[in-house]
C-alpha cells in the first residue's frame, strides 16, 4: 500500500515537471534577438580563429618534419592560412516604422475576382 502511494506520488511529480518543461516561452525582445545575433557572429568568428590557429600549427609541424626527415617530399602549394582578423560586428540597420509597411494602405486590386458570380448573390457560408 505504502509502495504504490510512493509510485503514484512520483508519477504525479514527473507529470507536473514535464508539463512545466513543455510550457511555451514568450517571444524574445528585439534587444534579445540582437544580442543573440551578435553572440552567433562572435561564435562563428571564434571558429574561424580556431581554424586559423590549427592551420598555423599544422604548417609548423609539417615544416619541421620536412627539415628533419631524410625522405620527406617537397611541400605542395596550398592556399595557406587566412587570418580572420579582429572581431567586428555590424548589426543590421533597423527599418523605421514607416518603411516597414505597417501604415501603408492596402493595395488596389490588380485583377478581377476569380468568380463570375457577384459577391452579393454568392451563397453565404
Amino acid at each position: 500500500m505504502k509502495m504504490s502511494m510512493h509510485h503514484s506520488l512520483l508519477a504525479f511529480l514527473v507529470a507536473g515537471a514535464s508539463s512545466m518543461a513543455l510550457a511555451k516561452l514568450p517571444a524574445p525582445t528585439p534587444e534579445a534577438q540582437a544580442k543573440a545575433a551578435e553572440t552567433a557572429a562572435k561564435a562563428a568568428w571564434s571558429g574561424k580563429v580556431d581554424s586559423y590557429k590549427l592551420c598555423q600549427s599544422q604548417d609548423k609541424v609539417a615544416a619541421h618534419y620536412r627539415r628533419t626527415a631524410k625522405d620527406a617530399k617537397p611541400a605542395v602549394a596550398t592556399s595557406g592560412c587566412t587570418d580572420p582578423g579582429p572581431f567586428a560586428y555590424t548589426p543590421p540597420a533597423a527599418k523605421p516604422l514607416e518603411a516597414s509597411g505597417a501604415h501603408s494602405p492596402p493595395g488596389t486590386a490588380s485583377s478581377p475576382p476569380s468568380t463570375l458570380m457577384p459577391a452579393a448573390s454568392a451563397p453565404k457560408p
